[in-house]
């Protein structure tokens, strides 16, 4: 099969691999559409993210969607011919945090694309069972695909609390913040507020969900006494004034991976008693990712700006320079 390989720093290599064997509980899949993440960008330019660094060749791409062609021992072979969306992730069964059900914070979690494990930039990956979730016909390759950022952002929503009438502030309005803002909507805020120092970023957003922006270069949004404060930006000083825009005994969550340390307004966060938390990945959003764009109440199909072939995967990772680009999606099969 091919593979787009990262060998070095921005050198994407086209191989030629074995086609992977499914173990006992896997299913092999045909890829057919993979989303470009932000993360896989930073691989691709840097060879790490934070504490994840790559240390040898690496494929790529972990938002994934394809169909079972082939099944493992103790899996239903009647699974043949499902159209699925990837959940890119084999938690350990027998940690403590996967018996509770936060399987995303197993500390021994395989997840595609984040060294050493290979990822979805090719055209058969294999996967267990479980995460392999169907999705009806209704539903396109990339919004398959797309379920994975959406999980995102649905682990955001649910942590902030987010519910009818709430005011919401987001901070950064790439494919991220775009998936939050959309989401924010879909779960009954009526105020949601996205700040974007990128001028196309904001009016892009405004289609999105949100009902208005903010230009942060114009200074910070000030008390805006808002429910919930979500930051997909990962930048410190938005970190910093989005806490101060909260109500007393609002939420603030972080999303966006920017420094490994920063500054915040403690007394700010004790005086209101904030709940201040992040997320990590995500577990059990799937089935609420597919009903949500079944539904129509999310719209990730228009998130996608621009698409590839698999021989254009480095293309693809520089896509994000492109004005205007918000998801570029490399089409496998």
């Amino acid at each position: 099969m091919r593979a787009a390989v990262l060998v070095a720093p921005e050198t994407i290599e086209i191989q030629d691999r074995p086609v992977p064997d499914p173990q006992p509980g896997d299913v092999l899949v045909r890829v057919s559409s993979v989303g470009v993440c932000g993360s896989d960008t930073h691989y691709y330019r840097h060879g790490r993210l934070g504490s994840f660094v790559v240390e040898a060749p690496l494929v790529l791409g972990h938002e994934a969607a394809g169909t079972i062609v082939g099944v493992g021992p103790g899996v239903d072979p009647d699974r043949i011919g499902e159209r699925v969306s990837i959940e890119p992730q084999r938690p350990d069964p027998d940690t403590e945090e996967t018996r509770r059900g936060l399987y995303n914070l197993c500390p021994h979690m395989r997840f595609y694309a984040t060294p050493p494990i290979d990822g979805a930039f090719c055209d058969y990956v294999t996967i267990g069972a479980a995460f392999a979730h169907r999705v009806p016909d209704t539903v396109s390759d990339d919004a398959a695909a797309l379920c994975e950022p959406l999980s995102v952002g649905i682990a955001a929503v649910r942590k902030a609390g987010i519910a009818g009438g709430h005011r919401v502030l987001i901070a950064g309005a790439g494919p991220i913040g775009v998936v939050i803002a959309q989401l924010a909507n879909a779960y009954g805020a009526t105020e949601i507020i996205v700040s974007d120092p990128d001028e196309s970023r904001r009016r892009q957003v405004l289609g999105f969900g949100a009902t208005s922006v903010l230009d942060p270069t114009d200074g910070t949004p000030g008390d805006l006494g808002v429910d919930a404060f979500i930051d997909a930006s990962g930048a410190p000083a938005a970190v910093a004034s989005g806490i101060r825009a909260v109500r007393p005994a609002g939420s603030v969550v972080l999303v966006g991976s920017g420094a490994e340390t920063m500054e915040l307004p403690t007394q700010v966060i004790q005086n209101r008693e904030l709940v201040l938390t992040g997320i990590f990945r995500y577990a059990n959003t799937w089935p609420t990712a597919i009903a949500l764009i079944e539904s129509k109440r999310v719209d990730v199909d228009a998130m996608v700006t621009s698409r590839f072939p698999l021989e254009r995967a480095a293309e693809a990772l520089n896509a994000d320079r492109t004005p205007g680009n918000i998801k570029a999606v490399v089409e496998v099969s």
